[in-house]
């Protein structure tokens, strides 16, 4: 099963971004994923985001194994141009193309079929409820003492009061 993940409106050009991309084609997504992270060009960032965001759409939407995943396919399209303009010479304007782009990735399988198993779901919902009780338990209590009106506090206490009660 493909599981696609795609970005539009990226305020990087295509060019540079294209460039990022082709490191990590064909990789496993954890290769790619250090691969990017230790990667000092300005489009590593968005690109890490965008295959951060198809591995979480296949472990919950789809069951997929995470080491089991792969780039099967990624690629650069040219989005809408920004078109502003820049003052020239004798009274002239020429045009500056401010380029964006959109990225398409999708991840495939090394071997096809291969899913969590219902206990591995099972074990997590557990953890989940187990974790959800532990913050429950931490909640901090009500005071009472707030919503009740202050009564003979003397006169300098009510003439300094930020809010009245």
């Amino acid at each position: 099963m493909d599981v696609k993940s795609k970005t539009n409106g990226l305020r990087l050009a295509p060019r540079k971004v294209r460039a990022v991309v082709n490191l990590i084609r064909g990789k496993n997504v954890d290769q790619a994923l250090d691969q990017l992270e230790f990667l000092i060009r300005r489009p590593a960032a968005p690109v890490i985001k965008l295959v951060k965001a198809a591995i979480a759409n296949a472990e919950n939407n789809f069951h997929l194994v995470r080491e089991n995943l792969f780039v099967k396919e990624i690629k650069v399209d040219e989005g809408v141009k920004l078109k502003r303009f820049m003052p020239r010479g004798f009274g002239r304007a020429t045009t500056i193309q401010k380029k964006t782009s959109s990225i398409t990735l999708i991840l495939g399988e090394r071997v096809v079929g291969l899913k969590k198993s219902e206990a591995d779901k099972q074990k997590k919902d557990k953890a989940m409820k187990v974790e959800k009780a532990i913050n429950e338990d931490k909640k901090p209590e009500i005071k009472k003492e707030i919503g009740q009106k202050a009564v003979n506090k003397g006169f300098v206490k009510k003439m300094f009061q930020r809010k009245s009660i």
